[in-house]
């Protein structure tokens, strides 16, 4: 580029605030993300894998190597256990269930790991087990994992939400069940054997209250009262916990429902909301084109009440895919930062179709970055105008070839490196 051409660098927020190294590092780590199929198994599977293991450890601690046999026990109705030991029994299981949650990338299931990973690294360090200060590190490692990932859970999923309210049901009546057990004598009549106590604890959570058996101790009585509230706030959790993703789901497609929705086939994909996005979907539209925009939020007041839109990240194939950018005629990233549209591109490419793509770039600083992710053209309009501006300032001759060749930039072969 001759020097009186050279574009002044932009200080708005479309330059990139991230070292040059680090964007180029993230390319790549995106690129190997595509590569090995990530979005099917990253890093909802690893979290899975180690809240298990950090699971099934703290029973280790806890119960010994004998908890598998307790277990075993305890669902038979034939043990004598400790009633020190059923807080880490329920924790250590809760925390072996939630980790099936998390294979479903379910935010709830993300929330009830955070809460048992934080109990579980409380418990490790009031504990005088040997082990326990690994443990505590483990689980306090856990806890900086899952919030790094929360991003990648964000599904209401009814299954995940259904494995929670069962698990809440179960833990907390294994808790009324030994606890009304080992406190049986504290009753009128006492109670002596588990099936006795497995129906007081399932009328005492319903609040059915038979009169039956009654507590006449302090003790019992506080007991039952703890069952009570937390009978009342499982039972009421849980039925939200099904009922909500399942209500809300329908809820949005009434609510976003305006007529009958485009078919999102061979149309066009525009991702942002830049001046230059927002003329692009008025000039297709202008020429019958059917347009899908890609935007973070929804506008609650749409000056463009006739394009569909599609909320989301931009970088997310989820989003894309509902967008249809798979049966798309080209997808169009034409946001403020130029590494949110190498990363739209990235995974508009995963997404495979024969879409074409293009890639706006806003610093010509940028623009060897962008040509790593291969789009099938680049433009750049920010660009031009700069050297516009001072080829005309220093006399020097404008043809239209001149300015379609600058503004846009076709990628030609993989290894094009032409600026």
């Amino acid at each position: 580029m001759p020097a009186s051409m050279a574009p002044i660098r932009r200080r708005g927020p479309a330059t990139m605030k991230k070292p040059p190294a680090f964007q180029f590092l993230r390319i790549q780590l995106q690129r190997l993300h595509h590569a090995v199929h990530g979005r099917l198994w990253f890093p909802h599977v690893p979290l899975a894998l180690l809240l298990g293991a950090g699971g099934v450890g703290l029973l280790h601690a806890e119960l010994g190597s004998t908890w598998q046999p307790l277990l075993r026990s305890l669902l038979s109705g034939h043990a004598d256990l400790d009633p020190a030991l059923l807080p880490p029994l329920l924790i250590g299981l809760a925390t072996v269930v939630m980790a099936l949650g998390l294979l479903f990338r379910s935010r709830l299931a993300w929330v009830m790991a955070l809460l048992l990973a934080a109990t579980a690294a409380v418990s490790m360090l009031f504990g005088t087990h040997r082990s326990g200060h690994a443990l505590l590190v483990y689980f306090v490692l856990m806890l900086v994992l899952l919030l790094m990932a929360w991003r990648q859970f964000d599904h209401a999923s009814i299954a995940a939400s259904t494995l929670f309210a069962l698990t809440s049901v179960v833990m907390l009546l294994l808790y009324a069940t030994f606890g009304i057990y080992y406190l049986g004598p504290e009753f009128t009549p006492p109670v002596a054997d588990l099936v006795t106590a497995f129906y007081l604890a399932i009328v005492t959570m319903t609040t059915v209250g038979y009169g039956d058996i009654s507590p006449v101790t302090a003790e019992s009585r506080l007991f039952t009262v703890s069952v009570i509230i937390l009978g009342v706030a499982v039972f009421a959790t849980a039925l939200t916990a099904v009922i909500a993703p399942m209500v809300s789901h329908s809820l949005q497609r009434i609510v976003s429902r305006e007529g009958k929705r485009m078919k999102r086939e061979n149309h066009f994909v525009v991702i942002g909301n830049s001046p230059l996005a927002v003329n692009t979907c008025r000039e297709l539209a202008r020429r019958g084109q059917p347009v899908t925009r890609v935007l973070r939020q929804l506008p609650e007041d749409s000056a463009e009440p006739r394009f569909d839109a599609v909320a989301g990240d931009p970088g997310n194939v989820d989003v894309l895919r509902q967008a249809g950018a798979d049966k798309a005629i080209a997808v169009l990233a034409m946001l403020d930062d130029d590494s949110e549209n190498a990363f739209a591109i990235l995974a508009a490419r995963e997404l495979g179709g024969g879409a074409r793509t293009v890639a706006a770039v806003n610093d010509s600083q940028h623009l060897g970055r962008i040509k790593l992710v291969q789009p099938d053209v680049i433009i750049a309009p920010q660009i031009l105008g700069g050297e516009l501006a001072a080829m005309l300032l220093c006399g020097e001759d404008v043809s239209s070839e001149y300015v379609m060749q600058r503004v846009f930039q076709t990628i030609a072969e993989p290894g094009d490196a032409a600026a």
